[in-house]
């Protein structure tokens, strides 16, 4: 099939962004699927020969990631299988569409006008469970009344749309600057600069790089990505300028299940992060900034282009960007669904067009990173403190939160609770004061048995262990960490060796392959948990979870392993008996938890 000029010119377009043209491949392979519906070798050709690449190494790309590999239908009803979705009812989603349609999720009917995917977590854990047909917005608070609705036709289902809720929320008392007041969004340049926006930069650009370096080390920010390095510390790192360009490289890839903070910000209030990116940029005397966001957030997407129109358009960022004096550019590109690209230099591959397999360091970013040259990657919440920290002070940001975990944050708290929701709050607040105070503790009747508190990467809970305080330290001291800070509840009906296994897929699905201990260790859990969740494991079993583990954790380029590897151990070491109830009753002993 041939690609239509329109198509092709808007390919151009893209190229001619990029230092280097191939950057534009991504965008390139999602224009394509847009217009054709799946990526042939015929297309795959046409798209090699602008970017001076072979047919078979386009392929190669597009193969890696989900989004441009789903069935190809006219309409692809993509159902979020992750842990916070199967914890709300998912699986009654997949069969709903599967009895309507009479196929199996993974494929397409005879005709092409549906198929099903089961996905991974879609970054909306609030409003589970949650839908996504082909590249549209979220259908979230999904029933299997309103699924059954998009079997009508093809039409009906590109058209459907489901009001979003609001589900990140300020709670009374604190002084928020990160998210505007419950409701209300600051989308625009007017709504931001009438609430203040664009003072900050003005400040930072009267200080030096290495004073304004110096300013945001003492406010003892940390990132807010998961990893939690120091944020001026990790500034630092980057080599003293030599002429030529260097970046500022913006994750907004969010994918770890629990985790949909950096969304909040993104459809919010999006000009608080192209502030925040300006301040970056002159701390590290970037030249540009590139934003990655995560294929599946389109409405994210879109506010964010919008943003950085209105910037452009009031001379906020380009040739005299405010407060620089000097150009300053922002540009933004989209994933295609692969979790691997959160992390970092897996992130700066795909920025690239390539597949996102994470580097081998040294070297790091800050030496080699976009395109070769000197980079800084932050997420987008951490870029989003820095407004607060230029105008109110480094003291005054130590302030807000607890020893060694300075500022506010965005909990994000799914599962089984009344009130799943993204609420601002001071790092060191105490985990069951959230979970039952701001998210409405479990359903009546029921009580928590399990939390996980930073996404599904960090080490389980049990209910015993809730007496902890939401800070770096404190969750240290209790065996697990506080990641993303994506709070997972689930309550005293949930088989833990279920929930084990739903997170161990997730892993397996998302591993990119590169490292031989994580393809073939997250297999083999996935494999073994499987089995143990039918009632068909031995206590052999569990052993050999744990030798999978301990292969696994610190053996592999990246953390992809790490956060799988400490999962499984986690589930297995907190809930031991319930494994082994698996295996001496021949069955799961809870018969009313969710379906995985």
């Amino acid at each position: 099939m041939e690609l239509s000029r329109a198509t092709l010119e808007r390919i151009e377009q893209e190229r001619s962004r990029y230092p280097n043209p191939r950057g534009a491949l991504i965008e390139a392979l999602h224009l394509a699927r847009a217009e054709t519906g799946t990526l042939t070798m015929e297309v795959a050709a046409q798209i090699a020969a602008r970017f001076d690449m072979r047919p078979g190494e386009v392929a190669e790309v597009a193969s890696f990631y989900s989004l441009l590999t789903l069935p190809p239908a006219r309409a692809v009803l993509q159902v979020c299988t992750g842990l916070p979705c199967c914890l709300r009812g998912a699986r009654s989603i997949v069969e709903e569409l599967e009895g309507r349609l009479g196929i199996r999720a993974g494929t397409a009917t005879p005709d092409g006008r549906f198929a099903i995917a089961e996905v991974e977590c879609l970054g909306s854990c609030a409003t589970a469970p949650v839908m996504q047909v082909n590249l549209n917005s979220y259908l979230e608070n999904t029933t299997a009344q309103f699924a059954a609705s998009l079997c009508d036709s093809p039409e009906a289902a590109l058209a459907a749309r489901r009001p979003a809720p609001i589900i990140s929320c300020v709670p009374q008392g604190i002084d928020a600057y990160l998210l505007p007041p419950s409701g209300e969004r600051f989308t625009t340049l007017e709504a931001y600069r009438r609430h203040g926006g664009y003072q900050a930069i003005l400040g930072a650009a009267q200080m030096s790089p290495a004073e304004l370096r110096k300013l945001v080390e003492e406010s003892g920010l940390r990132g807010r990505g998961g990893a939690g390095f120091v944020t001026g510390r990790k500034w630092a790192f980057m080599p003293p300028k030599d002429g030529g360009p260097r970046y500022l490289a913006v994750n907004a890839d969010e994918s770890e299940p629990g985790t949909f903070k950096d969304r909040q910000i993104l459809e919010r209030n999006p000009h608080l992060l192209l502030e925040g990116i300006l301040i970056a940029g002159h701390g590290i005397e970037a030249d540009a900034a590139y934003i990655y966001v995560r294929g599946e957030y389109v409405d994210a997407f879109a506010s964010l282009r919008g943003a950085i129109a209105e910037a452009y358009g009031a001379g906020i960022c380009g040739p005299r960007a405010l407060g620089l004096e000097r150009r300053f550019d922002v540009y933004v590109q989209r994933g295609a669904g692969a979790y691997i690209c959160g992390e970092e230099t897996g992130m700066l591959e795909s920025m690239e067009g390539k597949k996102g397999q994470p580097r081998k360091r040294p070297p790091f970013p800050a030496l080699h990173g976009l395109w070769g040259r000197p980079t800084t990657v932050n997420n987008v919440e951490t870029l989003s403190h820095l407004p607060a920290i230029v105008v109110r002070g480094a003291g005054w940001f130590r302030q807000q939160g607890a020893p060694n975990s300075a500022g506010h944050t965005l909990f994000g708290v799914s599962g089984q609770v009344r009130r799943p929701g993204v609420y601002e709050l001071p790092l060191g607040i105490g985990l069951r004061e959230l979970i039952y105070q701001h998210a409405g503790g479990p359903m009546e009747g029921r009580a928590v048995k399990a939390v996980i508190p930073g996404g599904v990467s960090m080490p389980v809970l049990r209910a015993d262990q809730i007496e902890v305080a939401m800070a770096h330290d404190a969750l240290a001291g209790a065996g697990t960490m506080l990641g993303t800070g994506g709070v997972i509840v689930m309550d005293d009906r949930t088989c833990m060796v279920r929930a084990a296994l739903v997170v161990a897929r997730f892993f397996e699905h998302e591993s990119c392959g590169q490292c031989t201990q994580c393809r073939e260790g997250t297999g083999w859990i996935t494999k073994i948990l499987r089995r143990l969740e039918a009632g068909q494991g031995t206590i052999a079993d569990l052993d050999t979870i744990k030798d999978c583990c301990s292969y696994m954790d610190g053996k592999c380029i990246c953390a992809l392993a790490d956060g799988a590897a400490w999962s499984a151990r986690a589930f297995l070491t907190q809930f031991r008996d319930e494994f082994e109830q698996h295996i001496s009753w021949r069955r799961c002993p809870l018969d009313g938890s969710f379906r995985a």
